[in-house]
């Protein structure tokens, strides 16, 4: 294995491991601060049991992502030594800014799981909610730098200098809000999704039905939510891509030749040497609006960029095309929940209808893999897009592939790990349920 194919996955690997983690420790705060209000509020015992359930699943995931995500930090110095001698200080603000926002968020959640009987109701509750918060800032901010990465600016480039630099200009890219947007709308509908799915499969079995039933209603109107403004959030992100990125959206598209009133291309199977797609629907005009509000706009296609240039089309088309099915799947079993809390509430007691949604559990973050995929493989040959070469950025040290095999193995280590403390804390539920003893007040 070359040294430039084992640094890309090495990243590809943390990244992948990383952002399922990151995405549940910024959107499970909120579910667990919902419930703790619920609980509040109507005094009902299954919303504490379900507050502190779902407060030692948060710590879990916060331990994770912190561990995670500082071996990415790491990795980035470590196999882009080049890339960030250049970078680090102009897109070093939002990493700052996000070890504040992790620092608050480690405070908040000491405060959480040690303030039961401690603090006041309201104000325990608010470091719940500062947990979600924080969490979702530093998302926020960590996308902001990948977002200068797909539209560097905050600096002049000349003779291969970075001058002038502007941190505020660079970490607000033009590229940060509609990643940020789509980022964080993806996050709670991959959790929502998730997170209703287990809790549906334990209502399936029979199991405290009532608990899992207040658990999937507040997961699922969440990811509900998320995922019927997520292709408003996509459509955003699609007219700033063909603006900024083109390369990428022809990849996305496999539109090779630049063309009016290009079609939109569903499925289909690249021909990089022939430059067509087969086996693919087309809708004419589709794309050009969709890219530019207007069917007979030109899009531009690869054949407006040199070869080595080019990214790899298959791969990001097939990413996309996975991304916006299952997005679309997720649309459809969303306005069927809310269909059901309009019209028909018997249907939330039918097997099949739980089942659907147990099917759905994985299906967000495939399309939460799927979509990162499309920014970063998009963007190549780019590791800063039109400034640096991604092979230009590569550690000179030789044996990447020894440290990509290491860290594979920690990141198998560590989703076992994960994996078994959840489905031990999920089988202690019953237990704990009936073990507990309540009160009218915080215990």
């Amino acid at each position: 294995m070359e040294d430039l194919l084992a640094a890309r996955s090495q990243m590809a690997l943390s990244m992948a491991f990383h952002i399922i983690f990151a995405c549940i420790g910024m959107v499970m705060p909120f579910f667990m601060a919902t419930s703790h209000y619920k609980y509040l509020k109507t005094n009902n015992p299954l919303y504490l049991d379900l507050t502190k359930a779902w407060s030692k699943g948060v710590a879990i995931f916060f331990v994770t992502g912190a561990v995670s995500g500082t071996m990415l930090s790491f990795e980035l110095g470590l196999l882009w030594p080049e890339f960030m001698l250049h970078a680090g200080p102009i897109f070093g603000m939002p990493f700052s800014l996000e070890g504040t926002a992790f620092f608050i968020e480690a405070i908040a959640l000491g405060f959480f799981l040690y303030g039961w009987g401690k603090f006041k109701p309201w104000f325990h509750w608010f470091t719940g909610v500062v947990i979600g918060v924080s969490g979702l800032a530093s998302g926020i901010l960590v996308v902001a730098a990948n977002g200068w990465m797909n539209s560097p600016s905050g600096f002049d480039y000349v003779d291969g200098k970075f001058l002038n630099i502007d941190p505020i200009a660079a970490m607000f890219n033009d590229a940060w809000f509609t990643q940020a947007l789509h980022m964080s709308l993806a996050a709670f509908v991959s959790t929502g999704f998730a997170v209703a799915g287990i809790h549906a499969y334990m209502m399936l079995k029979g199991q405290n039905i009532e608990f899992h039933r207040k658990a999937f209603t507040i997961a699922i109107f969440f990811g509900a939510v998320a995922a019927l403004l997520q292709p408003i959030s996509g459509d955003i992100s699609a007219k700033d891509i063909a603006v900024r990125q083109p390369a990428k959206l022809a990849a996305m598209e496999a539109h090779f030749e630049t063309s009016k009133a290009a079609p939109l291309i569903i499925g289909g199977i690249p021909d990089v040497e022939a430059k067509e797609v087969n086996y693919a629907i087309k809708i004419p005009g589709a794309l050009s609006f969709l890219a530019h509000g207007d069917f007979e706009a030109e899009v531009i296609g690869l054949d407006q960029f040199p070869e080595e240039h080019h990214p790899p089309v298959a791969i990001v088309h097939y990413a996309f095309q996975i991304m916006v099915g299952l997005g679309m799947v997720l649309v459809s079993l969303s306005l069927l929940y809310f269909i059901s809390l309009w019209k028909k509430k018997n249907w939330q007691v039918k097997r099949w209808f739980l089942w659907l949604f147990v099917i759905a559990t994985p299906l967000g973050f495939i399309a939460l893999e799927a979509g990162w995929t499309v920014t970063e493989v998009g963007r190549q040959p780019w590791i800063i897009y039109e400034i640096m070469l991604t092979k230009d950025a590569v550690t000179p040290i030789p044996g990447i592939q020894y440290s990509f095999f290491i860290f594979t193995a920690i990141y198998v280590s560590l989703a076992a790990i994960v994996s078994f403390l959840l489905y031990r804390q999920i089988k202690a539920v019953p237990e704990s349920l009936k073990n507990n003893t309540h009160t009218s007040s915080e215990s």
